[in-house]
């Protein structure tokens, strides 16, 4: 396979962040058991995680070709390789607001360097989206993987236990791993390289994007979805404790099974967006999605669980809910292969790093939404509020799918 050694180099590296990245919601609901942190105090670490991954998005992604996209690759591995071994000696809410900046910061210079990358190593748009549908899938790979591990090291007899920390030695070892396979393979940048070779003409490319509605409502259309997907995959872990009160560690395998549901949706997207055209892919999801909500969740309201419930006799709910991911999950990697392929690859750093910004602000506000909503309200409530952003964003995709960019303006 050409470009087999990168390509894996690129699938690992997702794999790791898709790991700390979704950890949060895993850490969210051990604050509250071990620092006897509220929930609004707690989603906050959404915020640590993804303003930085904006501020960085936005300051380093028109000239990060300059800085090298495996070099600003490698940084960010080395960053969290640091601040993964230091984990296991947290003991203060401090840490893990530090942690997640950390992350947030890498994650920046890999989502940027990754998405920049895949049109140097594909040659068709077809290509081009199905590797994207992949990686995602990949990605999701590593957010079930996330939580299994995390939910190996839990102690459900002792919910103040700390032992679930040791488990950032495993992704410590990891990170290293991901550097020095990275280290020694090889990617060619020049075509990422923009004719122009000034800070300023840096900029001026990466403000044009502006100017083509097209990218407007693609920006719309990624700000709503994250908005969605991260309220679900942070919150599940408490909505399964607090609401379906199952254990603790159980709580945490429900975001595997959600990170499943999104991992096999989106491999499958690679294959659908070989066939079908990605408005209809996309719209598919949506409605899907949509309807899931509206039959799923009023089975979860005055359920009852008994205390030895595990995977094996649990009620059909506890099943169903994550499985919505599934629907979900195809809409993300379809639209930004859509946007990164229409645009010439010497502007996909750029582009890549607005992608970044208005995802990490989704995730974000989704994030502390939902949180407040869980608090004051119900978790059930906090879901049903996705129903807005759900429809918006179908109006927003099928009138970006109605306009077209012409890459010599």
């Amino acid at each position: 396979m050409k470009n087999f050694n990168i390509k894996a180099a690129l699938f690992l590296n997702y794999f790791v962040f898709a790991i700390l990245l979704n950890s949060v919601g895993t850490v969210i609901l051990q604050m509250q058991q071990n620092f006897d942190v509220s929930k609004s105090q707690a989603s906050v670490l959404e915020g640590f995680k993804d303003l930085p991954i904006a501020i960085c998005s936005f300051i380093l992604a028109s000239f990060l070709p300059k800085i090298g996209i495996k070099n600003s690759m490698l940084i960010a591995l080395f960053l969290v390789s640091c601040m993964c071994f230091v984990m296991p000696f947290a003991n203060e809410f401090w840490f893990f607001k530090l942690l997640f900046a950390i992350v947030g910061i890498s994650f920046a210079l890999i989502k940027i360097s990754v998405f920049t990358s895949i049109g140097l190593v594909t040659e068709t748009d077809k290509e081009h989206s199905s590797f994207m549908g992949f990686l995602e899938g990949f990605f999701m790979v590593g957010v079930l993987m996330g939580n299994v591990l995390f939910s190996l090291f839990m102690d459900d007899n002792n919910p103040k236990s700390t032992y679930w920390l040791n488990a950032y030695w495993v992704l410590g070892g990891l990170s290293v791993l991901s550097f020095l396979f990275l280290f020694f393979s090889k990617l060619n940048e020049n075509d990422a390289k923009s004719e122009e070779t000034s800070l300023l003409g840096d900029l001026k490319n990466s403000i044009s994007l502006f100017s083509y509605k097209k990218v407007l409502f693609f920006l719309l259309c990624a700000f709503l979805f994250v908005l969605v997907e991260q309220s679900f995959q942070t919150w599940t872990p408490t909505f399964y404790k607090e609401i379906l009160k199952v254990p603790t560690s159980m709580s945490i395998q429900a975001g595997a099974v959600l990170a499943g549901a999104f991992a096999l949706g989106r491999f499958l997207s690679g294959f659908f967006s070989k066939k079908f055209s990605w408005i209809y892919v996309v719209s598919f999801c949506v409605v899907g999605f949509a309807i899931s909500i509206l039959l799923v969740l009023p089975l979860t309201h005055d359920i009852v669980i008994s205390t030895n419930t595990n995977w094996l006799n649990a009620p059909l709910v506890v099943y169903l809910f994550p499985l919505m991911g599934g629907l979900l999950a195809p809409i993300y990697p379809s639209i930004n292969s859509v946007i990164l392929a229409s645009i010439p690859k010497y502007l996909h750093s750029a582009m890549s790093g607005l992608i970044v910004v208005f995802s990490a602000i989704g995730g974000t506000i989704g994030s502390i939404i939902t949180g407040f909503v869980f608090q004051e309200f119900s978790g059930q409530q906090a879901f049903y509020l996705s129903l807005i952003p759900l429809t918006l964003l179908i109006v927003s995709a099928i009138i970006m799918n109605k306009l077209k960019i012409n890459p010599k303006k």
